[in-house]
Order: C-alpha cells, then sequence, then structure tokens
C-alpha cells in the first residue's frame, strides 16, 4: 500500500479517519503483541487507523535483509547504519552536555540569578514553540540524512562561536541568549529531522528500541559529559567546554556520510504544496490515541523538565557545593535515566497506561525530592526521577510514532517535539521566577505536583473515553499486574460468569 502524499491525499486520509471513529477501538493496553490481542477491542474511541503499519506493508521497505535471531535488548544495533548513527551520537551528545552544564553556571556565574538561567533555557526552546510545526513540514519534504548534515554542521559552528566568545573574554549574558535562540532556530529543523530519521535506518520492527538506544546514548553522554564539564571549567575554563562541544559535531557528521544509502527506508517525500501544516494538524486532531499521549508529554515539558533552572540553584544556594557537586547531580539523574531507557528497550511496544504510570511517579518523586534534607538524598532521588523520567519519555515517542502515517511522520513528531521542548519557554521563566522568589525547594515541588496532577488527570480522561475503570489486583504473577485498566463490559461479564459458577 502506498502511504498518501501532497495536501488532497492528507485530507482524504484525515476524513477517513474520522468517518472510521464509530467503528474502530481499542484501549490504553492496544499497543501490545499477540499475547495481548484480547483486549484489543475495548475502548470505543481510542480510535487506531486501519492501516496502523503501512510502511511496513509496502514491499520495497521489507526487502532488506533481516538478520537471524535479532532481538532483545540491543537488536537495532544489527543494523550497519544505525550504529554509525548510534556512535556518533555518543560523542555529540556528550559534547552537548558538556556545553550545557558549562554554559548554565556560566550565567549563573554572571548575574548570580536562577532567572537568567531559565531566560537562556527559555531562549533555546522558543523557536521551537514559534515555528516547530514547519520544520516538521521540511523533515517530510527533504531528504533527512542531508538536512541532518546541514544541521548539526551549524550547531557546530554555533558551539565554535560561543567558544571564541568566552575564551577572548568578551563574553556577556546576551550573548548566551543570542546564541541559544539561534541554536533553537537549528533545532526546529534538527529535531523532526533526527526522531524520524531513525525509522529510515531501522524500519518499524525495531523502531520502539531504537528509540529506547537512543535514550540510552543520551543518558551515557550524560553521565560522560558532566564530568568533563566539570574538570574543564575548573582547569581551563568553560570557554573550552565550548570548543569541545563544536568538534564533537563532527562525528555524526562522519557517521552519516558513512551510511549505505541503499540500506535506508526513505519515507515518501511530500510536493510542495498549500495546507500540508493543516493537514497534520486535522490528522492529529482526529486520532484521540495521539492526542492525549501529546497533551501529557507538554505539561511534564512545560513543568517537569526544568532541571536545567532548578539544579543548578540546588548546588549553589541550597547545598552550597561547587560545579563538581554540581555535575554530580546530573550524574545521579543520568545514571537512573540509562537505567529506565535499557529497561525500556526490553519491552516490545509500549502501553499507554505505563505513559501515565510513568509520568505519575515522575512528578511525585520530584515533588518528593524537593524536600529532600541532604545532598546525597537529593542525588538518590533524582536517579529515581531520571528513570521515570525517560520511561515517559521513550513510551510518548515510541506509542505516536509507531501510530503515526509514515507520510504524517515529520509534522505529527514536530508537534510532540514543540509541545514537549517548547513548553520550556513558557515553564523556564516561571520556574526560575518561583525559585527566585521562594526558593528551589518549593520551585521544585511545584513542578513535581503539576506534573503528577497532569498524569492523573489524563489517566482518568483515558479511562473515562474507553469506557474503563482502574483495578488493583494483589495477586501475585505476570498475568496479575497490580494495576490495570479493564473494560467495564468485561468487568461485568467476569462478575456475572463467578455468580453463575457459585450459583
Amino acid at each position: 500500500m502506498t502511504s498518501p502524499t501532497g495536501a488532497t491525499a492528507d485530507r482524504n486520509h484525515s476524513q477517513s479517519h474520522r468517518r472510521s471513529a464509530t467503528a474502530s477501538a481499542v484501549s490504553p493496553a492496544t499497543e501490545t503483541d499477540a499475547t495481548d490481542a484480547t483486549e484489543s477491542t475495548i475502548g470505543q474511541t481510542l480510535v487506531v487507523p486501519g492501516d496502523d503499519d503501512p510502511d511496513e506493508r509496502t514491499a520495497e521497505r521489507d526487502a532488506a535483509p533481516r538478520t537471524p535471531g535479532r532481538g532483545g535488548m540491543f537488536s537495532a544495533l544489527s543494523n550497519r547504519n544505525y550504529r554509525y548513527f548510534f556512535i556518533g551520537q555518543v560523542v555529540s551528545n556528550s559534547g552537548t552536555w558538556v556545553q550545557r552544564i558549562a554554559q548554565d553556571w556560566l550565567v549563573l556565574s554572571l548575574t548570580g540569578s536562577p532567572f537568567a538561567v531559565g531566560v537562556t533555557t527559555a531562549m533555546q526552546f522558543l523557536p521551537m514553540l514559534l515555528f516547530g510545526l514547519f520544520g516538521g513540514v521540511l523533515a517530510d519534504r527533504f531528504p533527512k540524512r542531508q538536512l541532518l548534515i546541514a544541521t548539526q554542521g551549524a550547531m557546530g559552528l554555533l558551539a565554535a562561536g560561543l567558544a571564541v566568545l568566552t575564551l577572548t573574554g568578551s563574553i556577556q549574558v546576551w550573548h548566551i541568549y543570542l546564541f541559544a535562540f539561534l541554536l533553537g532556530m537549528v533545532t526546529v529543523v534538527d529535531n523532526p529531522s533526527r526522531q524520524t530519521f531513525v525509522v529510515e535506518m531501522v524500519g518499524k520492527r525495531d523502531l520502539g528500541n531504537a528509540v529506547s538506544l537512543n535514550a540510552a546514548n543520551f543518558q551515557t553522554a550524560r553521565l560522560i559529559g558532566p564530568a568533563v564539564a566539570g574538570g574543564l571549567m575548573a582547569a581551563v575554563g568553560a570557554g573550552f567546554a565550548f570548543a569541545v562541544n563544536a568538534v564533537s559535531f563532527g562525528a555524526v557528521i562522519l557517521g552519516l556520510l558513512a551510511m549505505r544509502g541503499s540500506e535506508l527506508r526513505p519515507t515518501p517525500r511530500l510536493p510542495r504544496e498549500k495546507g500540508q501544516l493543516r493537514a497534520g494538524l486535522h490528522y492529529v486532531a482526529g486520532r484521540p490515541d495521539l492526542i492525549w499521549p501529546i497533551v501529557l508529554i507538554g505539561f511534564i515539558g512545560t513543568f517537569g523538565f526544568n532541571f536545567a533552572t532548578i539544579l543548578s540553584a540546588f548546588a549553589y544556594s541550597v547545598f552550597h557545593v561547587g560545579p563538581g557537586l554540581y555535575g554530580l547531580l546530573n550524574t545521579a539523574m543520568a545514571v537512573g535515566s540509562l537505567v529506565g531507557a535499557l529497561l525500556a528497550a526490553r519491552r516490545s511496544r509500549p502501553r499507554l497506561r505505563l505513559l501515565v504510570g510513568a509520568a505519575l511517579a515522575f512528578g511525585l518523586l520530584e515533588a518528593v525530592a524537593g524536600l529532600a534534607p541532604s545532598f546525597w538524598v537529593f542525588a538518590a532521588l533524582l536517579t529515581l526521577v531520571g528513570l521515570f523520567g525517560l520511561t515517559l519519555n521513550t513510551a510518548a515517542n515510541s506509542l505516536v510514532q509507531l501510530r503515526t502515517d509514515p507520510a504524517m511522520r515529520g509534522r505529527v513528531m514536530s508537534l510532540f517535539m514543540m509541545v514537549f521542548a517548547g513548553g520550556t519557554p513558557l515553564g523556564a521563566p516561571l520556574v526560575g521566577w518561583i525559585t527566585e522568589q521562594y526558593g528551589p525547594r518549593i520551585g521544585l515541588l511545584a513542578c513535581g505536583l503539576v506534573s503528577s496532577a497532569a498524569a492523573a488527570g489524563i489517566g482518568l480522561v483515558l479511562a473515562r473515553i474507553g469506557n474503563l475503570r482502574v483495578r488493583l489486583d494483589l495477586q501475585r504473577g505476570p498475568e496479575h499486574p497490580l494495576v490495570a485498566f479493564v473494560p467495564r463490559q468485561r468487568e461485568r461479564a467476569e462478575q456475572e460468569s463467578a455468580v453463575a459458577i457459585a450459583a
């Protein structure tokens, strides 16, 4: 089956989904394998398209050889192109974390203000909020590998410019704001292109595994980067940290250039036509199974993931530690996130109930961390926060990509990233202001409470839409999950069956 392209086909596609809303049905547990097939008929309004895996049905994309025995935690790495991408990302992500830690500490050193750190974060993510959807249109319209080579090169040049200003002693806070904004403009195109390029490298069968490995990659870099940043800042200053990041982008570019184009699975490129952005929004509007994960990740991204603003304030004014132990806080979160990523890589397909449960645990743990009595208790709680934060992030990413038609994937993922990362310009200054006025503890507590409330509220909405109720099962065993969404019809039938047996 050929995926629809162009504005007309997109409109027809979204109309067909709206017509199917009364006929197709799944529950929050539909993204399961064959063992969960009995649950796939519940929840009458969470619609999944009839052609759930359209790009896997195309013969050209099934033609790539599949190594016998593939599977497990690292199955995506058996793909040569993805291995090159993965190795390049380890180097580049490490450089990105070096710059992020150095930049936050430099802003705080120049101003003494957590609010200024929040403004820097906001400037970096503001372009995603303003122009994020246009980046998705470009990702659907142009070859993604070429786009990534261009965006990675531009990011390297920006890091080099920041290094020159810092090393020459000319750096001012407004320079950092400007470079953060320009980096955000490049990210508008880089993010959806990079997210959707993964499926072109590995196909949909290994997409969930590759998304989790990408997260593990990022968290591994998060272990390396802060340690390197702390050492560089203590030894030679922040300018060399920026220079290291500039050089690191070369690894990604080399990996992209070394790929075999014949082994990629390119999605159909859209012609230049009017209405493509609007068609993407209409597509998502007709898909409750896409809307609610995006809404949830929007709340978490706006309020829950403001660690750049809060952690530096905790280190600086609550625990009174230097850049070395500040880097250790980021390392603690990275350890938990890495464990979460590796656990996620073992799952074949994520579930909506996993997404909601992880978001709820993330928010509650974040709130508790705000009350931690000591540095080491705080660091230990951050490890758990990192684990559940990574779990919800990979679950949401995989859910949205797996359920989206390939012709729409760039636009849908740009909306996902716009909501996730684009909420930061709104949340970061607010969290920075709360932190500055009432202290870091109140700031982190507020972030955690908002995140957990959003998770609980959206979980209830999903249950109501799918005509489900939450059931607690205290029996032990894999067939007895502690918390499960069950359809009211099935529960009623089980009760009637039990009464009949007892009679």
